[in-house]
């Protein structure tokens, strides 16, 4: 990362902004007059938003080439769009989940699915770290941009012909 352009640094500053907008008005923990949740913001959702956020930014930014647009990159992992998920459901309101209360009713999500919370807001940083950490471990791994040259171009001609 300490190699990284001001280009990349503003994507993934742009990234961790819009993934907090994203994560944090909806489930309002970023207050808003829109959204709205009956059961107040635990006191760890607001450091998991910002945690999360900082790191999907972080890997938002990988997939960003010097000079180019974010990189379609067809062998990009699944995990990061599963701990943004996970960071959903950890900072989002227990009884305002309607998948949560149709399927535990609005006791079973305050008694069964809010104690649970925390612990997806602690898988979902961690998958977003390791998401990020394959990224950047795979980052010199990359194809070499066209108009570059490849160990193709150094290679003696086969003279069997």
């Amino acid at each position: 990362m300490r190699s990284w352009s001001s280009r990349r640094w503003a994507f993934a500053a742009g990234g961790s902004v819009v993934t907090a907008l994203a994560l944090g008005l909806p489930t309002d923990v970023i207050p808003n007059p829109v959204f709205g949740r009956p059961v107040p913001v635990t006191w760890w959702s607001v450091p998991v938003l910002v945690v999360s956020s900082i790191l999907a930014g972080l890997l938002i930014a990988t997939y960003v080439r010097d000079g180019e647009s974010p990189a379609d990159d067809p062998t990009r992992e699944r995990v990061g769009g599963l701990g943004g998920l996970l960071t959903f459901f950890a900072i989002g309101c227990p009884v305002c989940n309607k998948l949560v209360v149709i399927a535990l009713g609005t006791t079973g999500a305050l008694d069964w699915f809010a104690p649970t919370q925390p612990w997806l807001a602690v898988i979902s940083i961690a998958l977003l770290a390791e998401a990020l950490r394959r990224r950047l471990r795979s980052a010199d791994r990359c194809a070499l941009p066209s108009g570059s040259t490849s160990d193709a171009d150094h290679e003696p001609a086969n003279m069997s012909s």
